[in-house]
């Protein structure tokens, strides 16, 4: 009992000692990029500063590339952990993660309009594979909800590579068929929710919560597979992917290079179906954003329980509020846009930025005879540009809940996380961040942790 009162009080704490050092490192760091801006402002390295990319064009040879098709793009992650109480006691660790991806539209690339819509793609990462990276061997969570989501699939790994089709115009609509197909990851082409993204702790930012909680879902799962999307008006969606799955899938061990599935025992592959539909309507003058889907899978390979386990979902984003005022230019961060810009509207209308408030929320459900998490949720507020004159710096804050199955001897863990994001230019930000962890691994036996760090980034 004692030890509770202690580790509440060490919490409320935290809490309010990680919103100082959060304010204070926004102010110096906003203070910072504007000197910076200002020592700029007549120097020829303006371009290069406020471009998409560290590396720039290549001193000319990106941008003719791009002009041929080929683009190519990189991102370096480095996140550090500052435990500041858990079951473990205090503790720093850091890790980060480097990816290349490629793509090739072969329409531009070859000069034929017979091409239009075809493309290829890769994508491969490296993510520290040191033994004493991973936080969640301090804090004792679950691997649903480990304070990183870099410490999966660590080392080298390929990703995917593959060929996608959309058709330029079918039925009246643009794109109204799009297949892909290769090497792929599940998770890149189902739960799209870019806003969560933003996020350090695996339940929110890769696993999307009971999904990856109870079936291979993470970034770190590539498989041979494809999927067929129909968009038959510019507001509503249908998609549909099938693919192999088998067992120890995301094993660091392999790669991502596991083309014949599980190796000592072909016979356990089996297959992996994902369904989903949804509707991405504008609201109101202001034309707020919304994405609204419902999704459900069936994953053959059960390591644990045994049969098919299967599953379903439901995602509910929307943007809030949209200032007025002019349209944003922010960059495109990451290997795709972490944050969806906002449209304007046509030349001589008023026009909105992308700065305002976005909501995203997801909840999951599954049987608990035979997966880990019968009931996930989380929900989370991103504002885009909250403080004047820092227009594409980000506040975030999310909560995650998830309830364990009887089987698992364990009852529920919730993750708090707050962070802003301080656009530094445009290819490099800076994030300090602050999680709190309840019942990290679903019981009182396992201390609540606190968790204070810096997450940092650059496109190049």
């Amino acid at each position: 009992m004692r030890y509770h009162l202690v580790s509440d009080k060490v919490g409320r704490l935290t809490v309010i000692v990680a919103g100082l050092i959060l304010g204070l490192s926004t102010t110096l760091f906003a203070g910072a990029q504007v000197e910076m801006k200002a020592n700029l402002k007549d120097s020829s390295l303006q371009d290069w500063w406020d471009g998409k990319y560290l590396t720039g064009n290549w001193l000319g040879p990106r941008d003719s590339l791009a002009d041929r098709g080929l683009k190519f793009k990189g991102k370096w992650r480095g996140a550090y952990y500052g435990i500041l109480s858990s079951e473990n006691g205090q503790k720093g660790v850091y890790n980060q993660e480097v990816a290349l991806a490629a793509t090739i539209d072969f329409a531009k690339l070859i000069g034929s309009e017979a091409l239009q819509g075809l493309s290829a793609f890769g994508e491969t990462r490296y993510r520290d594979n040191r033994g004493n990276a991973n936080p969640r061997d301090t804090v004792k969570s679950s691997g649903l909800f480990n304070p990183s989501h870099f410490s999966s699939g660590v080392g080298w790994r390929l990703l995917t590579f593959g060929l996608k089709y959309s058709t330029p115009e079918m039925f009246g609509a643009e794109e109204f068929l799009t297949l892909t197909g290769g090497w792929v990851r599940p998770q890149k082409e189902f739960i799209n929710q870019p806003l969560s993204k933003l996020f350090m702790n695996n339940a929110i930012e890769s696993s999307k919560g009971g999904v990856g909680g109870n079936i291979p879902f993470s970034s770190s799962f590539s498989t041979w597979g494809g999927t067929v999307e129909l968009q038959p008006l510019p507001w509503h969606y249908l998609k549909a992917g099938l693919f192999m799955a088998f067992p120890q899938a995301t094993s660091s061990d392999n790669n991502g290079l596991m083309f014949q599935g599980y190796t000592p025992d072909p016979s356990r592959n089996d297959l992996f179906f994902m369904g989903e539909t949804g509707i991405t309507p504008e609201f109101g003058a202001s034309k707020l954003p919304g994405h609204y889907a419902f999704g459900g899978y069936v994953y053959g390979v059960d390591e644990t329980y045994g049969g098919n386990r299967y599953g379903f979902y439901i995602q509910a984003d929307q943007m809030l509020f949209r200032e007025q005022g002019t349209k944003n230019s922010s960059p495109e961060r990451g290997l795709q846009a972490e944050v969806p810009i906002g449209e304007g509207l046509d030349f001589g209308e008023t026009i909105f930025s992308s700065q305002g408030l976005r909501l995203f929320s997801l909840l999951t459900a599954a049987p608990s005879f035979n997966n880990n998490y019968p009931f996930y949720a989380h929900v989370g507020l991103v504002y885009e540009g909250v403080i004047p004159g820092r227009n594409e710096d980000q506040l975030m804050g999310a909560v995650g809940v998830g309830e364990y199955s009887n089987k698992v001897g364990a009852t529920n863990s919730t993750v708090m996380e707050v962070g802003y994001r301080v656009q530094l230019n445009g290819w490099a930000f800076i994030q300090p961040y602050f999680q709190y962890l309840a019942q990290p691994n679903g019981t009182t036996k396992v201390a609540n942790a606190s968790i204070i760090g810096f997450l940092g980034g650059v496109n190049f």
